[in-house]
């Protein structure tokens, strides 16, 4: 993990490979913002910019040599876009900066950071945006993540706690990030499950397996379903942070398909490249819960990790096939690919069991989502002052939530012949019916259900703090959720 540290000493006498500054777009052209550089510095790179093309666009990374006057090697300027007081803007600036500077052992980020939470904006971008994930290349030359970088702050003392959330927060959605990488021949249901007990080690988070006996047993039904087809069978992961007189209760529920086949209902081969991301919700649930007990919130967080393999086999469940959900709920499976929201049915009865305050889940769940929304902007819908307060979370941690609602006309078409519900309904609005499904299961607990499906994996270039493969996308929501629920309590 990178070295996060800040410091208030001035940003030309850093000794370090890079330092990054800021540029901005304005009416007349851009703007570098090195105003904290000697004059001579500054009046030097700002008359290097228009031949190097530095537009002060988003991912708009340039370097430049170092000018006399500043102890650094070279100096990095990174677009801001038209706002240097965005703080998103400033997260995906610094990011930007770190990512591209991959294989750097040094580096100083000196961007605008007037306010506490632009100070916290830049402290995330530039841990973010420090990842690189190297588990499978042999190449000796492959870059790893920039070693150290400190950021440049007013008060180094008063932005230490800052410092310390960020790389708390970066450090849940590094593993998020791996987790979703990792190859699914190396990350099935049983190792998901073995990497949730290390990971949680020394945090004081209480990890609960079941496995497919005990899942059988306990009525599971969607789980013991989904996972028959493979040879390596489901588990439910709970993993539970619980201080001392909490002052609220969460209930997490993650997706964890650790590879999506579409079972008997196979998916086309170019659709199941990216399905070893499938697992991206339950990584996600995860990753909050570490980072609450790493932060030692004050409310307890609950997470249930629904993890499965669909695989078609002789074994597999069919469509037509009737399943019992826990709790006593019978599903007719129409299409063994509509599978995530089968396993999410088990993990949200059993989460709402334990009468949480409130309950969310995350899933990589439809492919309506992209089609609604794009590869980077996440839904969410539900009971509607809990999807509100995501969305407001959301705002907060600078991820990208629309909200979506669950029209009741739609839920006519989820109705069954042979059983309670069926799991696929009208293709039109499919992922609003995927809502619906899930509502069935639970019952008048204050709910919100996140679709991450296609901002959970980038399939395109880097870019901001973002890099390609797993982004660990909905880590920073949630736990804004959790530390608003600890404020107002």
């Amino acid at each position: 993990m990178t070295d996060l540290t800040v410091t208030s000493d001035s940003p030309a006498s850093l000794a370090v490979d890079a330092l990054v500054v800021g540029a901005v777009r304005t009416p007349e052209g851009p703007r570098l913002l090195a105003d904290a550089l000697p004059t001579a510095a500054a009046t030097r790179l700002a008359s290097l910019a228009p031949a190097l093309g530095i537009t002060g666009a988003p991912d708009d990374v340039h370097r430049l040599p170092a000018p006399d006057g500043v102890a650094a090697r070279v100096i990095v300027v990174t677009g801001l876009g038209s706002d240097a007081e965005d703080a998103e803007a400033l997260r995906r600036g610094a990011g930007a900066a770190v990512r591209t500077l991959a294989g750097t052992a040094s580096v100083a980020v000196a961007l605008p950071a007037a306010s506490d939470d632009a100070v916290a904006a830049v402290l995330e971008g530039a841990a973010l945006g420090a990842y690189a994930f190297d588990r499978y290349t042999t190449d000796a030359d492959a870059k790893a993540a920039v070693g150290a970088v400190q950021v440049v702050v007013p008060d180094a003392k008063a932005a230490r706690a800052a410092a310390e959330r960020a790389q708390v927060l970066a450090t849940s959605v590094h593993l998020v990030r791996d987790l979703v990488n990792a190859a699914p021949n190396d990350l099935y249901p049983e190792a998901f499950a073995g990497t949730a007990k290390d990971a949680a080690k020394g945090t004081g988070v209480k990890v609960t397996v079941l496995d497919e006996k005990a899942l059988a047993a306990g009525g599971y039904g969607g789980l013991v379903a989904v996972g028959q087809g493979s040879s390596r069978g489901p588990r439910l992961v709970k993993v539970a942070w619980s201080p001392s007189k909490p002052a609220a209760t969460v209930a997490l529920v993650g997706k964890g398909i650790t590879f999506d086949s579409g079972g008997i209902s196979l998916k086309p081969p170019t659709s199941m490249v990216a399905m070893k991301s499938d697992m991206a919700g339950a990584a996600a649930v995860l990753g909050t819960v570490l980072a609450a007990a790493r932060l030692k919130l004050p409310v307890a967080v609950t997470g249930w990790l629904c993890l499965a393999e669909n695989m078609p086999s002789g074994t597999a469940q069919r469509p037509s096939d009737v399943i019992t959900i826990r709790g006593g709920k019978t599903v007719e499976v129409l299409n063994t690919d509509a599978e995530g929201r089968l396993v999410l049915a088990d993990g949200l009865v059993a989460a709402i069991e334990e009468k949480p305050d409130v309950v969310v889940d995350v899933a990589t769940l439809t492919g309506a989502q992209m089609v609604a929304l794009g590869a980077r902007v996440s839904a969410v819908m539900g009971t509607d002052d809990v999807r509100d307060e995501v969305v407001a979370a959301a705002g907060r941690a600078g991820e990208q939530f629309w909200p979506m609602p669950l029209p009741a006309e739609l839920r006519e078409s989820l109705s069954s012949k042979v059983a309670d519900i069926a799991n696929i309904g009208e293709r039109h609005g499919g992922m609003l019916v995927a809502g619906l499904f899930l509502k069935d299961f639970v019952g008048r607990t204050p709910w919100a259900h996140l679709d991450i499906a296609g901002p959970a994996f980038n399939e395109q270039s880097p870019f901001g703090y973002t890099p390609a493969g797993g982004t660990g996308v909905a880590v920073r929501t949630l736990l804004e959720l959790v530390e608003a629920r600890a404020a107002r309590a």
